[in-house]
C-alpha cells in the first residue's frame, strides 16, 4: 500500500510540473514584455546583461575581436515580435554599429565575426513607445532578433573602400553608389 501512495504522489508531481510548464510557456507568450523576458531569463544558455538585454550564442564564430560604436557591421538578421511573427529580414545589411536601436547596437558589440546569436529586447532597448509608424511593431514590445555576425570594419575603412570603388566607377563611365542600405531601427 505505501508503494502505492508513494506512485500516486509521484504522478501528482509529475503532473504538476508539467502544468506548471506549460503555464509558464503560455504566460510567457500571451503575457506582457516583461513576463515573458522574467520567463527567458531561466533558459538554459540564456544570458541577461546590466541593461536587461537577453542573449543566446547560438555559433560561437571566430576568434575574440568584436566591432565597437565606431565600426561598420556586416548582418544578416530576422526580427520577430514576441508571438514569432517576422516584422523585418535582410540577409546582407550593412550599417554602423551606433545607428541602430540601443539593443541592437549592444547585441553587435558582443558579437565576434560568424557568430550567431538569438537576441531579446526589452521594450527600452529597441523601441519603447514610439515604434515606426505603419509598422507591425507596438508600443512597448519586446523584440527577438537572429543575428549572424558576417563582418564589421573600421568606418574609416568603410569610406576608404567605398572612394576607391567610386573612382573605379568613374573611370569606367559610371555612376558612384550611395551608403549602404539596410538600417535595422532607423
Amino acid at each position: 500500500m505505501t508503494r502505492f501512495w508513494l506512485a500516486t504522489g509521484a504522478a501528482v508531481l509529475v503532473a504538476g510540473a508539467l502544468a506548471w510548464v506549460g503555464t509558464s510557456k503560455v504566460i510567457a507568450a500571451k503575457g506582457t514584455a516583461d513576463d515573458y523576458l522574467s520567463w527567458n531569463a531561466g533558459q538554459s544558455g540564456v544570458v541577461t546583461t546590466k541593461s536587461g538585454l537577453q542573449y543566446k550564442v547560438l555559433e560561437p564564430g571566430d576568434g575574440k575581436e568584436k566591432p565597437g560604436d565606431a565600426d561598420v557591421a556586416a548582418v544578416a538578421y530576422r526580427g520577430t515580435l514576441q508571438d514569432g511573427s517576422v516584422f523585418d529580414e535582410n540577409p546582407r545589411a550593412t550599417f554602423p554599429v551606433k545607428d541602430v536601436v540601443p539593443g541592437f547596437s549592444e547585441a553587435l558589440k558582443l558579437m565576434p565575426r560568424k557568430s550567431k546569436f538569438r537576441v531579446w529586447m526589452p521594450p527600452k532597448l529597441a523601441y519603447g513607445e514610439n515604434p515606426p509608424p505603419n509598422s507591425p511593431i507596438k508600443a512597448n514590445a519586446m523584440l527577438v532578433f537572429d543575428i549572424t555576425m558576417e563582418d564589421f570594419k573600421s568606418r574609416a575603412e568603410v569610406e576608404a573602400m567605398q572612394k576607391m570603388m567610386q573612382q573605379m566607377q568613374g573611370a569606367q563611365g559610371g555612376q558612384p553608389g550611395g551608403p549602404p542600405q539596410g538600417m535595422p531601427g532607423q
